[in-house]
């Protein structure tokens, strides 16, 4: 274990409201206002966590939960974020159809600045049809979006890693000339940069130009499968790149509190909310069982850890000995559940020698 790093532990922030199960079940039904992410911002650092994470929306997904339907954009809630903070890593998630080039690297360089290295950023090729209909853009077919995401994050390492005004780029999405962003970033060589497309095409794309890849095992046996992947597909391109998994930690000294509470969960789906999420990455609604319901119902498909204090770490050491390098974390109670961690969680991950 000493010759891994050790395990990186953000959140998945809650700055859409609803996030992150698709249920009408919502103990704190305001925890995506600001004020509440920065609150709960500022005890994950108290809690030793390294970085929290947003959803990017443009429209929420409607049902009696109105899933995601207010939602906060990620580039000026994570300049918010970061002067509130002073040791966490703050990302923002980005819409490659909706973004600049050019536009994105400054901004990102200026929340750089503002941190002195504690941003980084979430590419998203874009896939939710009804979205970009609103915008009045086209969505390409599934092999071009990839392609142009690999064009956009080749843009923002040439800005912000080339000599100002020296950086020109074309391609069939993007035509830079003497591209320039001053200032340059602070973190060397760039800002980490993280994608979570799961097909062949994202895995091939994140494997070549990505620092970190996002995945939502639904057990571990997948989250081992994905793992050992990607990280083939990079060293084959001569690079290292880590794994990040999204997991729903519930744990209480009594293990079968956890177990009651997806229940509730469960049981209070929103089927119109979870159909109409999945109408937007492209599944098939009408195929859907019981189990699939149940797993969007259930922080929006994370990987469950369920029970006890002990069971959560036992279950942390799983991912990471299956070469997981980092767990992105939805909670049921966002502000307590990030104080509870810090006193609960962490205390037994240090001595499992995990962090």
């Amino acid at each position: 274990m000493q010759e891994r790093r050790s395990l990186k532990v953000g959140i998945f922030m809650p700055n859409n409201s609803g996030s992150m199960s698709i249920s009408t079940y919502k103990p704190d039904p305001d925890d995506w206002t600001f004020e509440s992410n920065k609150k709960i911002a500022q005890a994950a650092e108290v809690a030793g966590m390294d970085f929290v994470f947003p959803v990017s929306r443009w429209k929420g997904f409607g049902g009696e939960s109105d899933y995601m339907g207010n939602s906060l954009e990620t580039m000026t809630w994570a300049a918010g974020l970061l002067m509130a903070t002073e040791k966490i890593e703050v990302y923002s998630t980005v819409h490659v159809p909706v973004f600049n080039p050019v536009v994105a690297a400054k901004m990102g360089a200026t929340l750089d600045h503002i941190s002195n290295g504690r941003w980084g950023i979430n590419i998203v090729s874009g896939w939710n049809k009804e979205e970009f209909e609103m915008m009045g853009i086209d969505m390409l077919p599934h092999e071009n979006r990839y392609k142009r995401t690999e064009d956009f994050i080749k843009c923002l390492k040439g800005l912000w890693c080339e000599k100002p005004g020296t950086f020109d780029f074309e391609s069939p999405y993007y035509k830079v000339q003497g591209g320039n962003c001053r200032p340059q970033p602070v973190r060397r060589p760039h800002p980490p940069i993280v994608n979570a497309g799961q097909s062949d095409d994202a895995l091939s794309l994140v494997s070549r130009n990505c620092d970190w890849c996002f995945t939502a095992p639904i057990n571990i046996d997948a989250a081992a499968t994905i793992t050992k992947d990607v990280k083939k597909r990079a060293k084959e391109a001569g690079r290292e790149l880590r794994v990040v998994a999204g997991i729903m930690p519930i744990w209480d000294d009594d293990p079968d509190l956890p177990l009651r509470e997806r229940d509730r969960l469960v049981k209070a789906a929103d089927p119109v909310a979870i159909d109409n999420w999945a109408s937007g990455v492209g599944l098939e609604s009408g195929s859907f069982d019981e189990v699939t319901y149940e797993m969007f119902a259930f922080g929006a498909g994370s990987y469950p850890l369920l029970g006890t204090p002990d069971d959560i770490v036992a279950g942390l050491r799983d991912l990471y000995d299956v070469g997981v390098d980092g767990v992105l974390m939805s909670f049921l109670r966002y502000q307590r559940d990030t104080e509870r961690f810090g006193q609960e969680i962490r205390p037994r991950l240090i001595k499992a020698g995990l962090i």
